[in-house]
């Protein structure tokens, strides 16, 4: 039995179609189906069916794909060992991070792996809460967040390991009449503008829950991404926003305030799929990012 052979379908049951698999790994969909028919042999089954205009996974494709964890985690279990008896873990340690948490963590992780045999490769992504859970077939670690739990949603079968807790809090001009206040509760946000995220992602929920609780709607003016982009536009004026304490200042122009009486706190969680968590290194990585988000919190 080919492990590549069981990986592919693994990719496919969760990237859902063979065009999202081939340009997630920079093959074409004829190799990918050449492939599949070499497993289809190999294995004696049929693994895929057609579906309307695409591919979809039969009982037994299934069933090795859910396999693949299981027998690459071994694998990684194997080479574990060698790592310990070594002395050290050693090898690639690919992280995909949101923007802000990688702010927060990722400096102090590179300055302590500085000398040791592990090579960090490092990207960033801003996704809806759903989507990170797909980004763990390109990378090691995924650091994600979610308002909703300590699991991302479409993580459950994933391993998830939380990393700090985050308050997010409510980001007002500084000339702003409630600036003066302390601490914001719902009722306070009656009739205010925001510059908001786009719909799916996690600081949208809050919002949502400001609105369930007063009955009242929040007027959006833009809908953003980029948190030193929407903090820019909170500074001259142009509405409050949802911003991620631990990397986003106060000062003369912008303030933090707290917001009570809904959810607005974020978990900060590290994800990986079973097998590349069996690796040390990978194991190493997310220990040294929990202390990391320990002292954070």
């Amino acid at each position: 039995m080919d492990v590549r052979h069981l990986e592919l379908l693994r990719e496919l049951a969760v990237r859902g179609t063979l065009a999202a698999v081939a340009e997630a790994t920079h093959r074409t969909p004829s190799a990918l189906s050449q492939q599949l028919r070499t497993a289809e042999r190999d294995l004696g089954v049929t693994l895929v069916e057609p579906v309307g205009r695409g591919l979809r996974l039969t009982a037994e494709g299934q069933l090795l794909a859910d396999a693949a964890d299981e027998v690459c985690r071994a694998h990684a279990q194997v080479q574990a060992r060698l790592d310990a008896a070594r002395g050290e873990p050693r090898g690639r340690v690919s992280i995909g991070t949101l923007p802000s948490a990688g702010e927060a963590l990722l400096p102090d992780l590179v300055d302590a792996l500085a000398g040791s045999a592990i090579d960090l490769s490092l990207d960033d992504f801003d996704l809806a809460e759903a989507d990170f859970a797909t980004r763990t077939l390109d990378a090691d670690v995924v650091i994600a967040h979610s308002l909703r739990g300590d699991v991302p949603t479409g993580a459950e079968r994933l391993t998830s390991r939380v990393l700090a807790r985050e308050p997010i809090d409510v980001a007002v001009p500084a000339r702003h009449p409630l600036a003066d206040r302390a601490r914001l509760t719902p009722d306070d946000l009656v009739g205010t503008t925001w510059i908001g995220v786009p719909e799916g992602y996690p600081f949208d929920t809050i919002l949502l829950a400001v609105e369930a609780l007063t009955g009242q709607p929040l007027r959006r003016t833009q809908r953003l991404r980029d948190n030193a982009l929407i903090r820019s536009l909170v500074a001259r004026g142009v509405g409050l926003a949802l911003l991620p304490r631990f990397t986003t200042p106060s000062d003369e122009q912008v303030v933090l305030r707290p917001l009570d009486g809904v959810p607005a706190r974020r978990a900060v969680v590290a994800l990986c799929r079973p097998d590349r968590y069996a690796r040390l290194a990978v194991r190493t990585v997310v220990d040294e990012l929990e202390r990391i988000g320990a002292r954070l919190s």
